[in-house]
């Protein structure tokens, strides 16, 4: 059965309102290709399909485990048996480690929102991300221009609505008053949701939060759902155990209630922060229409960076204008890279772009059999890349023509190679760090460590001096690699860290940031040991943004989860400064000129700052 009706006039008409009286299941958590997904999942819709009361069925987000093209088919195939309409939004299992770049779920379901109205009622369901990044969750600006353009055209604004994602308004998700700002505009009622993995109800400034348990069976015997019944102006929640028992209501939320705390004032974002600061200044900024889930390349004032709506586009440096655009078929969460007066930026749809720096015209396009998430370097005239499809490409710059490949990557590439001596290093999601022959592709050594794949060492870009090559991985460690064996120099958890590191253009310094303590530190390169040169303590919070660190021959500038740009002084080791420039992700802060950084967050925001 199709699972999504997009329709949005059907959304808008008004709605005589009436005494609602009907039962809907809501199912989520399910992450197939996990040990019992399948069979918990195939047991939940059996016995859906039994009970002939139930309306619909709504599905919130971590269908999938890993986001992979075959679990998806799979949980498509095991939905697709359901007797009743179905609806489906996409949670951060579904969209951060996705190999089509969140491309699939979208061909596989028909959309990751949707718009429906039952029995007087009107529910809104957005994705979350933020899609290919470890950070808080995040409604995507795609999503949010959706969820404007329905509350903005209903003609009747008192018509009830439910909003369905698959976080928890509140701090995990990092544009929660955006959102819940927008549906108190509304006569919003109650927020479905999941990714906590129990029955729990929440207030979320007054708006009433349900979290539904996991469809896993976890410890126990059987999995479970809840069967929702809506029936005299009153939300009742009942646990289900497939063909076993119903629990009694554990929730009962009343409907003929307005919520209270109308107040929609936009949220001011860093002011507090920001006036600490009055030195920096913002010298231009811009909002994109989608999400920017990439960095950005800059020569002379030409900056150039991509989009989730798979637009590569040229900005001027100096007045942020839009100097060319180029649209491909698919997301991109590439970074470009620039060579004199070419641009090169691939893009979920599968193909990687060679355009012109000054005009974006196409110089010459290369295919490959699947999406591309991994964002390429070039040295010399060679453009090296890894892709979805399990090959590493070495391609000539100049005419697009394949140079060599290797061909037994396990699972996807996200990562940024770097090429060191004569060879070039990578991770994947497959447990695998590898280093390639840069001449031939042939490979040299392949480190596997990681029993757990969400381990991997494959979303930090990777930093390479004095024979080493420095990684750090979401097992919480920093490692040193001998760049010609393979081997563990050392390897420490002994400063807790994510993927996010750094290097100092004299290779002496290799910086991290804390995912805990708050602190930036640096280690030397050359130690055979890892050993401490300095370290700040920046008051970062919990960090877990895997963004890279840049630096300027003064400053060390550290990207945030939280949407601030610290700088740290190199010299002093002190704070400099700090600027929030949205509540989502940074991803990449490129210095410019004297005294000026170009910065990007994952909600489309843009500011060039000056300090």
């Amino acid at each position: 059965m199709k699972s999504i009706i997009p329709l949005i006039l059907l959304c808008l008409h008004v709605i005589t309102l009436q005494a609602q009286n009907f039962t809907f299941a809501h199912v989520t958590d399910t992450h197939i290709g996990g040990k019992t997904s399948s069979e918990d999942l195939q047991k939940t819709i059996d016995d859906i399909n039994s009970i002939p009361n139930i309306d619909f069925v709504l599905f919130t987000g971590d269908i999938t485990e890993f986001g992979s093209d075959n679990e998806l088919e799979e949980a498509k195939k095991l939905i697709d048996q359901l007797n009743k309409p179905w609806y489906i939004v996409p949670g951060n299992h579904d969209s951060k480690w996705s190999e089509s770049g969140c491309n699939s779920f979208v061909r596989i379901f028909g959309s990751e929102s949707f718009c429906f109205e039952h029995e007087g009622i009107l529910f809104i369901g957005t994705a979350s991300g933020p899609n290919m990044r470890m950070g808080p969750g995040l409604v995507p600006r795609e999503q949010v221009v959706f969820l404007d353009s329905i509350l903005t055209n209903m003609r009747n604004p008192d018509q009830p609505i439910i909003f369905v994602n698959h976080y928890p308004l509140d701090e995990s998700l990092s544009n929660s008053s955006l959102i819940v700002n927008k549906l108190k505009t509304r006569n919003i009622k109650a927020t479905l949701l999941g990714h906590g993995h129990i029955n729990k109800l929440y207030n979320f400034n007054g708006i009433p939060g349900i979290m539904g348990r996991s469809n896993l069976r976890a410890k126990k015997t059987y999995g479970g759902y809840n069967l929702v019944n809506i029936k005299n102006d009153t939300i009742y929640y009942n646990e289900r155990t497939p063909d076993i028992e119903t629990l009694p209501a554990w929730c009962k939320i009343p409907l003929n209630q307005k919520i209270a705390n109308q107040d929609t004032t936009p949220v001011s974002i860093g002011d507090s922060i920001n006036k600490r600061y009055p030195d920096v200044e913002v010298c231009w900024e811009l909002q994109d229409n989608s999400d920017i889930g990439s960095g950005l390349a800059a020569e002379g004032d030409f900056a150039v960076y991509s989009n989730t709506l798979g637009e590569i586009t040229a900005l001027s440096v100096k007045t942020g204008k839009i100097i060319w655009k180029f649209k491909t078929n698919g997301k991109i969460f590439s970074t470009p890279v620039i060579k004199k007066d070419k641009v090169i930026c691939p893009s979920t749809d599968g193909n990687i772009y060679c355009l012109t720096l000054d005009t974006g015209e196409l110089l010459w396009k290369f295919e490959t059999s699947k999406s591309i998430v991994a964002s390429p370097v070039i040295k010399g005239n060679t453009v090296f890349l890894g892709a979805s499809d399990g090959i590493f490409r070495a391609i000539d710059l100049n005419t697009g023509k394949l140079n060599w490949q290797y061909s037994h990557i396990d699972n996807f590439v996200e990562t940024r190679p770097v090429i060191y001596k004569n060879a070039v290093y990578f991770g994947s999601w497959g447990n695998t760090f590898y280093a390639l022959n840069k001449k031939n592709g042939k490979l040299l050594w392949k480190r596997e460590k990681y029993e757990n794949r969400m381990y991997s060492p494959a979303a930090v870009w990777p930093v390479a001096a004095k024979g080493k090559v420095f990684i750090v991985a979401p097992d919480r460690h920093m490692s040193a690699i001998d760049s010609k064996t393979g081997k563990d120099v050392w390897e420490s958890g002994e400063y807790s860290c994510r993927e996010s590191i750094g290097i100092s253009k004299n290779k002496k310094y290799v910086y991290i940031k804390n995912m805990f303590e708050g602190n930036v530190d640096a280690f030397y390169t050359s130690s055979q040991k890892q050993t401490l040169a300095w370290e700040c303590d920046a008051q970062l919070g919990y960090e877990i943004s895997p963004s890279p660190i840049s630096e300027t021959s003064k400053i060390v500038f550290v990207p945030t989860a939280s949407g601030v740009v610290v700088a740290v002084n190199k010299k002093t080791h002190m704070l400099e400064w700090k600027y929030k420039i949205s509540d989502a992700l940074i991803n990449y802060i490129l210095p410019v000129g004297k005294n000026q950084v170009l910065v990007s967050s994952f909600d489309g925001k843009f500011k060039c700052l000056k300090y």
